[in-house]
């Protein structure tokens, strides 16, 4: 079970507040303007600014 379309479309960066969009791979969720991958683990995306990885 992938994380949902209705979660995808209210989830916003931690950091700034914008928008993030799925990866290709569909692993992680990306924030362009703070240039930063917040991992999706077990279908749980980890939403923490400790835990996101530079782009």
């Amino acid at each position: 079970m992938a994380v949902s379309e209705e979660l995808l479309e209210i989830l916003v960066c931690p950091k700034c507040k914008g928008d993030i969009h799925l990866n290709e791979k569909k692993d992680g969720l990306i924030c362009d303007a703070c240039r930063l991958v917040y991992e999706i683990r077990e279908d749980i995306p980890i939403m923490l600014i400790d835990e996101a990885k530079p782009l």
